[in-house]
């Protein structure tokens, strides 16, 4: 059995949808993340660790944590070279997880949610399958080929995205669009809100990184 971590950051997080998925997940480790302690204080769950410099949480909230609790804190100075997330994400690797599940990672500042989905290549380099996931979207970064299950699919779309360069080679099987030996670049949206159509879509490519991108609209 794969060894599961969570990450809570402080960005958006839907309660209903987050506590689902965490009792779907069943995490060995839980990162509290500066303010996305917010979520697991209000929803009474103890993180087995914390990070952040704390310059967003509600100081009663991270009170709690530091005096009534012996979760062990990693404190930073906000002027700091990573972000809390990438902070949290890099311990997740140390303390050896193998499936990674990143909420509160997206919301109304588009600069973090960007960063976040490229910091998906740290886990992604070290062997760890790794996931941005809120209620309305599932991201992951893949090399060389992706499969996507009709049984296990996030939502009714998906669309794949160059990580840094052109991505050649690039073939949709089983899906409502195939492709066929296409040379996907950032400058185009031809790979934008696919659908699976068979039991499973495969996606192959000769080198290079894809981004993943799982969606479907807000109910």
């Amino acid at each position: 059995m794969s060894r599961t971590g969570v990450i809570i950051s402080g960005g958006s997080i839907n309660d209903a949808f987050t506590l689902e998925m965490l009792r779907k997940v069943e995490p060995e480790y839980i990162i509290g993340v500066d303010s996305g302690l917010s979520f697991l204080y209000r929803n009474q769950m103890m993180p087995t660790h914390i990070v952040g410099d704390f310059d967003s949480v509600d100081p009663q909230v991270i009170a709690y944590y530091k005096e009534e609790t012996q979760v062990p804190i990693r404190e930073f100075n906000p002027v700091k070279d990573a972000t809390d997330t990438e902070i949290a994400l890099r311990m997740a690797i140390e303390l050896g997880v193998q499936k990674l599940w990143i909420f509160g990672a997206t919301g109304t500042r588009l600069d973090h949610v960007l960063s976040n989905i490229h910091i998906l290549k740290i886990p992604h380099d070290a062997g760890v399958e790794a996931y941005l996931v809120d209620e309305c979207n599932r991201i992951s970064v893949w090399r060389n080929q992706i499969c996507i299950r009709k049984a296990e699919k996030f939502g009714k779309y998906f669309s794949i995205f160059p990580f840094s360069g052109p991505v050649d080679n690039v073939s949709i099987m089983g899906a409502k669009y195939p492709l066929t030996n296409y040379r996907v670049s950032a400058d185009e949206s031809r790979c934008v809100s696919n659908e699976v159509v068979d039991e499973e879509v495969l996606i192959t490519f000769s080198d290079g990184l894809l981004i993943l991108m799982e969606t479907r609209d807000r109910e």
